[in-house]
């Protein structure tokens, strides 16, 4: 079954959505001591250690504020985004890889201040929606090349045009994606730690992209 597909239309999409209420704490508990060694670190031995662990945390606050505010910011906030202009281009530089802006947002206690901020603005869209609506919001985009992959992880609410030229997501699908994207990258975070020989804290939930068949769930030796 779909995660969150049990949910009739009237049902409350925060009590869909009970994650949300949790993520600072675990991206928190996962980084908090660590040292900008352990942070920095990366390696070329496998595709997940290019990126180091600030850069996949930097990622997981970045995710939220553009999707939130670019690809949904006139369908939710048609009275003008809640964030400054200026903001946004800090928590989405399109120089930094889908990154927050490296130069502004670089110390973990500013990233981690800045994803909580991203959190927020989904907490507000599910505190004031239903299941019903997030389902009959949706937007036209350009599909990029993970949304076959997103398809598969999504049987409902993305959905690519026969034609391959277009394809569009629900605000529910969009909200799960976000979710998906935050526990993928926090398992990247994990397989770092491990590399170093630093011991994970946060229990995955076996849900999102990183259990699709085919995923790349190497992991360095014990």
């Amino acid at each position: 079954m779909p995660m969150n597909a049990e949910y009739a239309d009237s049902a409350p999409a925060r009590a869909a959505f009970p994650e949300y209420w949790s993520l600072e704490s675990q991206a928190r508990a996962e980084v908090e001591g660590l040292s900008d060694a352990q942070l920095d670190w990366t390696s070329d031995r496998w595709e997940w250690s290019r990126w180091s662990i600030r850069q996949n945390l930097s990622h997981m606050g970045s995710v939220f504020y553009r999707w939130m505010l670019e690809r949904w910011g006139e369908e939710l906030y048609p009275r003008g985004l809640p964030v400054s202009a200026a903001e946004t281009a800090r928590m989405s530089s399109p120089s930094h890889d889908r990154r927050m802006d490296d130069r502004v947002v670089w110390e973990v206690v500013d990233i981690l201040a800045s994803l909580a901020g991203g959190v927020d603005l989904v907490r507000r869209v599910l505190s004031s929606e239903t299941m019903g609506s997030m389902r009959s919001k949706e937007v036209v985009r350009s599909p990029s090349p993970q949304w076959p992959m997103m398809a598969a992880a999504h049987p409902i609410g993305v959905v690519l045009d026969e034609d391959g030229n277009g394809g569009s997501i629900t605000l529910e699908a969009t909200v799960r994606h976000m979710y998906f994207e935050f526990v993928t990258h926090l398992y990247n975070i994990q397989r770092l730690k491990r590399a170093q020989g630093l011991v994970a804290v946060v229990k995955l939930p076996k849900v999102g992209y990183w259990m699709l068949p085919g995923w790349d769930r190497s992991e360095p030796p014990v």
